[in-house]
């Protein structure tokens, strides 16, 4: 396991997920519609447990979470649209914006995968997690498509 690859890719995935995390909150109470409430609540908190998944694995492998933020991460800002939408209160647009978010994640999962040599145990927790990441994908990708 090269530490600063495996380092640098978890942190990465930590940033994106605080990014979608806030994005979620922030949605959420914003939003009207009680489904979009619910469902963004739903995705703001699997962002909390992954978060706390990865914090875990980086803590058993004694790599340090970066405190600072990742500069992809700040350059992406993946839910960064969402305030003024959702002031909008256009359902659609607001379901397109986090579909945006979502493919970013997933691709932060694919490239996290490809890191070589990782622990089984991160491994795991990282396939996992992707799976879920999909999973939401496609439910706000089927949101999004229902509210043309």
């Amino acid at each position: 396991m090269d530490a600063k690859t495996t380092q640098a890719g978890l942190n990465e995935l930590i940033e994106t997920l605080k990014d979608g995390q806030k994005g979620y909150a922030e949605a959420m109470t914003d939003v009207e519609d009680a489904d979009l409430k619910d469902i963004f609540k739903k995705y703001a908190a699997q962002r909390a447990s992954y978060i706390t998944e990865l914090e875990d694995q980086m803590f058993k492998l004694d790599l340090k979470p970066d405190e600072e933020s990742s500069i992809t991460g700040t350059v992406h800002r993946a839910f960064i649209n969402l305030k003024g939408l959702v002031t909008g209160k256009d359902r659609h647009s607001i379901l397109a914006e986090c579909e945006r978010g979502e493919d970013y994640a997933k691709k932060a999962y694919e490239t996290a995968q490809k890191i070589q040599d990782l622990p089984a145990d991160l491994k795991a927790v990282i396939e996992k997690q992707a799976a879920g990441i999909t999973q939401g994908h496609d439910e706000i990708k089927a949101l999004r498509d229902s509210s043309k």
